[in-house]
């Protein structure tokens, strides 16, 4: 940080010579939620490898036929495939409600979960709600085996428990990141998503080819409960009640929030609601998620119908697209202070900006990716630029809530994600439907749905999208600017 930025915050010089940033309290918090979320990723996504060995052979096609375009793609696997795995006759259809139900329990917790963190602090919503969702992991090849019915709900357990996570992680960075490293912080702390999906589906790939695809839920689910013991040893609210944190850097995060800050003990609802750059948020996060859910959910049945990649293969390429969408998240908090502390780019600019190559490009690509028929090369590649640019919002418009209302960014993540799970609901139930015979047009009439959603929230986003605190945030109605 500057000197000049040091003491616009209050902070004076001698203060932030001695608040470094490596074995700092609020990096080691950015490293626990990194592998928090790592985690709640690989818990949510391991299904979408594993349903592909789940499913009893052309079940999924049911009285339509696959007309495949591609040639099987050759394989330099020699170890016999494990087929001991349990097979289940469900057709596209169930499958598509399988995937998309984890989402119905997923947006019933979203505001409530930012309301609570607002009271109680998100220590325990994030580490219980991550620990819930390991143990109902645990019981899903339980459930799978009572029936789908059974399947349908645990997973819709599983949404209830991950349902209060991101607010409760956005609710705990209001009290813990400095404006002007909040990029930097939320980045690696949300980075941890996108690499718990780089892990999960090739190992999942792997675990089902060489093993049986019931051990997929029994390793990670056994892993999240393990963190949730680190997390409630090592993580506190708030700077003021942390055992081991120094007194320069407890004084150097009060200071840069003294101003930003609400006392109000109740929540402004109807000006939250009524606020443009809200639903601006709002618009943007419905649009990306919709393109995100899509691929996240289906792309390992893409790359299996369409391209005829086998399990372990299919598990690799279809996590290549996250890890280059991980690097661009931690490049991208970078970046984005950069601009923000040593080039004075304001706040609002550089969120749109970066809202706008994170969702513009990536549709771009989408499209693209449809039109290039065979050629496997091209078509993964295009993928994961479509994936990776979309790094970039993380950046713009996924913590502009802790710009506008950092006392409510809990609250606002939990309206914004509210609306934005809806496309994890309805967007794999539409797709299953669209590509009943797994057609290059069918997946292009995907591909063309996500791209457009993408762009029409990108250009809503830059439209009206705010970088200021605003007045019904603090408690003052002092109108600060970032």
């Amino acid at each position: 940080m500057s000197l000049q930025s040091a003491l616009s915050l209050d902070v004076g010089p001698e203060a932030v010579s001695q608040v470094r940033a490596c074995c700092s309290a609020r990096y080691n918090l950015a490293l626990l939620a990194f592998f928090g979320f790592f985690l709640l990723y690989a818990l949510r996504v391991n299904l979408s490898v594993a349903l592909v060995d789940m499913v009893e052979p052309n079940a999924s096609l049911a009285k339509n036929t696959t007309f495949h375009v591609c040639p099987e793609h050759s394989s330099t696997i020699n170890v016999p495939r494990n087929t001991t795995g349990k097979k289940y006759p469900w057709d596209a259809d169930t499958q598509g409600w399988i995937l998309g139900s984890f989402f119905y329990g997923y947006i019933i917790t979203q505001i409530p979960g930012g309301y609570l963190a607002s009271k109680i602090g998100g220590k325990l919503l994030l580490g219980f709600g991550i620990f819930g969702t390991s143990v109902f992991t645990l019981l899903t090849p339980l459930a799978a085996d009572l029936g789908v019915g059974y399947l349908i709900a645990v997973r819709v357990l599983e949404g209830l428990g991950e349902g209060v996570t991101f607010p409760a992680m956005h609710s705990m960075w209001s009290s813990w990141a400095p404006p002007l490293e909040r990029s930097k912080l939320l980045s690696i702390s949300y980075a941890g998503a996108q690499m718990g999906t780089v892990v999960s589906l090739p190992l999942s790939g792997l675990i089902c080819y060489y093993m049986n695809w019931v051990y997929v839920f029994y390793l990670f689910g056994t892993l999240g409960v393990l963190w949730f013991f680190f997390w409630m040893w090592l993580v506190s609210n708030k700077p003021e009640t942390h055992k081991r944190i120094s007194h320069a850097e407890r004084e150097y995060i009060l200071s840069s929030l003294k101003d930003q800050l609400s006392t109000q003990k109740s929540v402004p609802w109807r000006p939250i609601l009524t606020s443009i750059p809200v639903w601006a948020i709002v618009v943007a996060h419905f649009s990306y998620n919709w393109t995100f859910y899509t691929l996240l959910t289906l792309l390992p049945t893409y790359m299996k119908e369409i391209l005829r990649f086998n399990a372990e293969e299919n598990g690799f390429l279809s996590a290549l697209p996250y890890f280059g969408c991980w690097l661009c998240i931690i490049l991208s908090g970078q970046i984005a202070d950069h601009l923000r502390e040593t080039q004075s780019f304001s706040t609002v600019y550089v969120r749109k900006c970066f809202t706008l190559i994170g969702m513009i490009g990536p549709a771009m690509f989408l499209v693209a990716a449809g039109f290039i028929g065979c050629n496997y090369e091209l078509a993964v590649a295009f993928v994961t630029i479509s994936t990776t640019l979309g790094g970039f919002c993380t950046s713009g418009y996924s913590i502009n809530h802790l710009d506008i209302a950092p006392s409510y960014a809990g609250i606002l993540l939990g309206i914004t994600n509210s609306f934005a799970t809806i496309p994890g609901m309805v967007g794999p139930v539409i797709a299953k439907v669209l590509t009943h015979n797994n057609t290059v047009g069918e997946w292009q009439t995907v591909f063309y749905i996500a791209a457009s959603i993408n762009v029409f929230g990108a250009i809503f986003f830059a439209l009206f999208a705010s970088g200021e605190v605003q007045d019904w945030a603090v408690s003052s109605y002092h109108f600060h600017r970032n």
